[in-house]
Formats: C-alpha cells, sequence, structure tokens
C-alpha cells in the first residue's frame, strides 16, 4: 500500500503564492508518474499538473505560466509551486501517484492523498 501525505496548502490574498508538497511512502517497485488535482465545490476533479519521473510535465492551461511542478525522485516527493494566485483557483489540491507495485506487475496502480485546502481571497 501506498500512502501520499499533502502539506503547504493555506489561505492567500490573489496574486500571492504558495507551495505545496507531497510525499509517498509504502512498498513500491516504481513510481512513474506524479501530479495534482484539484475540486472547487460543486465541481468535478481536474488535473492541475503532472510530473513523470523522466521529467516530463503537463499543465492544465487554467495555470500555465503560474504553477511549476517539480520533484525529488529520490525522496519520492512531488512540489506545486502556484504564483499569481487567483480567487478562482480556490479548491482542494490532491497528490495524485501512478506506480507499478512489483517488478512482476502488468497493471499500474494509482493512489491519491487526503487533500490540502487552498482558499485565494479577492
Amino acid at each position: 500500500q501506498v500512502q501520499l501525505v499533502e502539506s503547504g496548502g493555506g489561505l492567500v490574498q490573489a496574486g500571492g503564492s504558495l507551495r505545496l508538497s507531497c510525499a509517498a511512502s509504502g512498498y513500491m517497485f516504481r513510481i512513474d508518474i506524479m501530479g495534482w488535482y484539484r475540486q472547487a465545490p460543486g465541481k468535478q476533479r481536474e488535473l492541475v499538473a503532472t510530473r513523470s519521473t523522466d521529467g516530463t510535465t503537463n499543465y492544465a492551461d487554467s495555470v500555465k505560466g503560474r504553477f511549476t511542478i517539480s520533484g525529488d525522485n529520490g525522496k519520492n516527493t512531488v512540489y506545486l509551486q502556484m504564483n499569481s494566485l487567483k480567487p478562482e483557483d480556490t479548491s482542494v489540491y490532491y497528490c495524485n501517484a501512478i506506480v507499478t507495485p512489483t517488478p512482476f506487475s502488468r497493471t499500474k496502480s494509482a493512489y491519491w492523498g487526503q487533500g490540502t485546502q487552498v482558499t485565494v481571497s479577492s
């Protein structure tokens, strides 16, 4: 079983910055992708940014140029630096990891963190 622990959420004024962290622990052969998703009240969960272990990144159009995802493969950790925050960025942010469970696994497994609240005031 893999556990994801997030930190770094909070309340910030529009135009401000926050940095989220997510650390993965537990047994797994390899982490393939780690990323961040968010879900606002009454809305579906949406992708924010992902990072593959080879460093390839992917961003939602709404955060390009403002958010940066990075990671430390050795620490099984991913970060999300959020700058120029807007009220519409207010959501619960969830860390996600896609892992290969064992060297013999033919399928991958997905895990989610508990979520961290980000609130941006206008």
